[in-house]
């Protein structure tokens, strides 16, 4: 037998091996989601990898981190295309300076930014989280670099912000301003907003207008009302009950002159209330598109031609329930899967209400990591090697599913 090593266009080391005449190669692809708080995609992708050889070492296995458009998108997509990383500093949620890390595609042409990197929770400690405060001035900052940097067509993920200023921040950056009635600049943050009586685009910057927008937008919630953005997602970022009744309330006076400013009705379409309002904002102030964030991963990856040939995927993300079947990585990688009848198992962290979900909609199987019961410190502090376990013994189970058929 003879092997030659390879490695894929993340820089993971992927392994082609030829075997000798009359001999069988399994094609497995590897595309998982972070484990949020243990491993990257990269480091979960890895460790499914060391897994599969413990059972199948002659296969060829094709690592393909993904990422839903939350945590992890820059880095799958940079490394997925060979792209290269950029850092720029911009004005983080409260106003503070942050480096921003973001990317450029293999194209050239594209970039891909996280609003979290600039305005996200993670920048904060749980004691700053304030929503009537925090801004989305930073992510407009990025735009503005990819803009700078002579990128026409940005990908911008949007999960994770720490914001419920409807993208106003946001817009400010690219040149926007927000005033009261006696004409005075509305300071940062959603609370504001209550008070705002006029929107300026005079200043917007034109580059906007020669740019392909394209947000990876999870979440179908409208800008306002009892599933809109401070509504369903203010409470997690330190609001309270009374806190969100007037958060709600301003997004509300936010929409009636946005709409007057643009001439768009936005604020009641699937995905305006995402990242606290930052999906009605890009609808609102750029030619943004919203679409499904997997999609857009797998699009920019080439998973179809990727998948097409692959004999199984095994996917995972760090819990599966009854929120993945609304779009989550793995069922998005499931989708394309399936149209080739290529069949895709899910190693989960833990598997919550609904798991089963996920059964009528690719996934053939899920399985969680946990080999027994165990505190959540010591799972998240071993995942690489629960997850390497799980994955050997997904592979055992079917290799002795398939005993007769051409399978070493």
């Amino acid at each position: 037998m003879a092997g030659a090593a390879a490695r894929s266009p993340t820089g993971v080391p992927w392994l082609r091996l030829v075997v000798t005449e009359g001999g069988i190669v399994l094609r497995i692809v590897v595309a998982p989601d972070s484990f949020k708080g243990s491993l990257s995609a990269i480091g979960v992708a890895l460790a499914m990898e060391r897994g599969i050889r413990l059972v199948f070492p002659e296969a060829e296995v094709r690592t393909v981190p993904i990422a839903d458009g939350g945590e992890g998108t820059v880095a799958a997509l940079v490394g997925a295309t060979g792209g290269t990383l950029r850092q720029t500093r911009v004005t983080g949620p409260l106003r503070e300076p942050v480096l921003a890390q973001w990317g450029v595609l293999g194209d050239g042409a594209t970039a891909v930014i996280e609003m979290a990197a600039a305005s996200g929770l993670p920048l904060l400690a749980p004691d700053q989280r304030d929503p009537r405060l925090t801004t989305t001035f930073g992510t407009g900052e990025l735009i503005r670099a990819a803009l700078d940097g002579g990128l026409r067509r940005i990908i911008v993920g949007i999960g994770g912000s720490a914001t419920n200023d409807g993208g106003a921040g946001m817009a400010r950056a690219l040149g926007a301003s927000f005033t009261d009635a006696a004409g005075s600049e509305l300071p940062e943050g959603g609370a504001a907003l209550a008070r705002l009586e006029r929107i300026n685009l005079d200043a917007l910057d034109p580059r906007l207008h020669e740019t392909e927008i394209v947000v990876a937008c999870d979440v179908d919630n409208p800008l306002c009302g009892p599933r809109g953005a401070a509504a369903a997602f203010a409470p997690q970022k330190g609001a309270s009950a009374a806190t969100v009744a007037v958060l709600d309330a301003a997004l509300c006076r936010y929409a009636e002159v946005a709409r007057r400013a643009t001439g768009r009705d936005v604020a009641g379409l699937p995905g305006a209330g995402a990242a606290g309002g930052l999906g009605a904002g890009l609808l609102w102030f750029t030619p943004a598109q919203l679409r499904p964030g997997v999609d857009i991963i797998l699009d920019a990856v080439g998973f179809e031609t990727i998948v097409s040939e692959a004999d199984f995927v095994i996917t995972g993300e760090g819990r599966t329930d009854f929120q993945t079947a609304f779009g989550k990585a793995p069922v998005g990688v499931a989708r394309v899967a399936r149209r080739f009848a290529v069949p895709v198992f899910c190693v989960a962290g833990g598997l919550g209400e609904g798991a089963d979900d996920v059964l009528a909609l690719g996934i053939d199987a899920t399985m969680s990591i946990c080999e027994r019961p165990m505190p959540l410190d010591e799972c998240l502090r071993t995942a690489a090697s629960l997850i390497e376990s799980a994955t050997a013994r997904l592979c055992r189970i079917i290799r002795a599913s398939r005993r007769g058929c051409a399978i070493p």
